[in-house]
């Protein structure tokens, strides 16, 4: 039974082809998290790209296309994208993303040049490095228990664990390497070092995604998912959180959109978190243009409401007050339209500021208090 089902799962073309855009979309996300609050997010452009490089070396050496080896070559080159990258840097003749833009064109240009010398009829080549194929993920299988699991969805599910076990056992040391690095240094955390091991993780991610989505799809999913957890919690965990449900959801949506338009899957997942970022901008509960917005005409209305506090506080029991302290004057003296000036004696009405008698405006003693904790803050405060 339990055998007829594992056949079933696997042999869901569909279903692995979700599966596996979503664990690179995992994956990527949980190391991509601390790239993106490091402001460090384009070492994931350099890296997937300079990769190539040790790839084709390995491949030189070894003449295998997949495997540790060729993971563990990919990484190491990443790191050294990154150390050659700071070697610029610390040279001050040329800027953070001026040196990272000048290395890894660098190593990815004689990746590609040494496939085109030595492996051109290899399946080795830039369309596939650059944009992998999520779509026959399928047909690459493993024979694990008698069961046929694609291969991707072992080589992904397994960088999945290691980030997330690197991860979960680090987690308090690399939230501080991240937000304090010198205070992480006293207390020595070697900040340094777990940089170099999470740059270590990104460039095994990357090589082990590269059949499926390719370099620059993983870029996508390195950045994008993070990006937008960003845009939605202040929580470190929940970032992890967020940054895995916008994975899985935009290699769903993405899939389906993209057999329905008839277009590149990981090309649309790579869209989808694009729209995941968009809604997050725009109507993400803190930093969303509409939540921000929002709080703005709060802010807005709770001026007004202090200004007309303030105003007939005062006039209040002057020989003018009949004249100040109605609408009218409101129009005039404070130099606001009709509309406004009925919406904020109505609004100020409903929070129990002011009352109206007859066509006068009259402070109710909350809205005295508050007239005077503007003009009188520290008499006020002193009570």
């Amino acid at each position: 039974m339990i055998t007829s089902l594992l056949d079933t799962f696997f042999n869901d073309i569909d279903l692995m082809i979700m599966l596996v855009g979503a664990l690179v979309g995992i994956a990527s996300s949980l190391v991509g998290t601390f790239l993106v609050l490091r402001g460090s997010s384009m070492l994931s452009d350099a890296i997937g790209h300079s990769i190539v490089f040790g790839i084709i070396l390995v491949w030189l050496i070894t003449h295998q296309t997949s495997g540790p080896w060729q993971i563990l070559g990919a990484a190491l080159t990443g790191l050294l994208t990154v150390f050659l990258s700071e070697l610029l840097i610390n040279t001050r003749k040329v800027k953070a993303d001026a040196a990272i833009g000048l290395v890894f064109p660098v190593l990815f240009s004689l990746g590609i040049l040494l496939i085109n010398l030595y492996a051109s009829d290899v399946h080795i080549d830039a369309h596939t490095v650059l944009l992998g194929e999520i779509g026959f993920v399928w047909l690459d299988t493993l024979s694990i228990a008698g069961h046929d699991v694609p291969r991707a969805i072992v080589t992904m599910g397994s960088m999945t664990l290691i980030n997330a076990a690197f991860i979960g056992l680090f987690y308090k040391e690399l939230k501080l390497a991240t937000f304090d690095a010198p205070l992480a240094k006293a207390l020595g955390f070697a900040p340094g070092i777990l940089f170099y091991v999470l740059l270590l993780l990104t460039s095994g991610t990357a090589v082990a995604a590269f059949d499926a989505v390719g370099a620059v799809l993983f870029v996508a999913f390195v950045i994008v998912p993070p990006s937008a957890a960003y845009l939605l919690t202040d929580r470190l965990w929940l970032m992890f959180l967020y940054g895995a449900l916008i994975s899985v959801a935009s290699s769903i949506s993405g899939y389906y959109l993209a057999v329905w338009w008839d277009v590149s899957i990981g090309g649309m997942m790579a869209v989808m978190t694009g729209v995941f970022l968009a809604l997050a901008f725009l109507f993400g509960p803190r930093y969303g243009m509409a939540a921000q917005w929002f709080r703005r005409r709060q802010q807005r209305a709770l001026n007004d409401s202090r200004t007309l506090a303030v105003h007939l506080y005062n006039h209040e029991g002057g020989p003018e007050q009949d004249v100040e302290n109605v609408t009218q004057a409101l129009r005039e003296h404070l130099l606001w339209s009709s509309s406004r000036a009925n919406r904020v004696v109505e609004r100020s009405c409903q929070r129990q500021l002011i009352t109206l008698q007859g066509e006068r405006l009259a402070l109710t003693e909350t809205g005295r208090y508050l007239a005077r904790e503007i003009l009188e803050p520290g008499q006020h405060n002193n009570r």
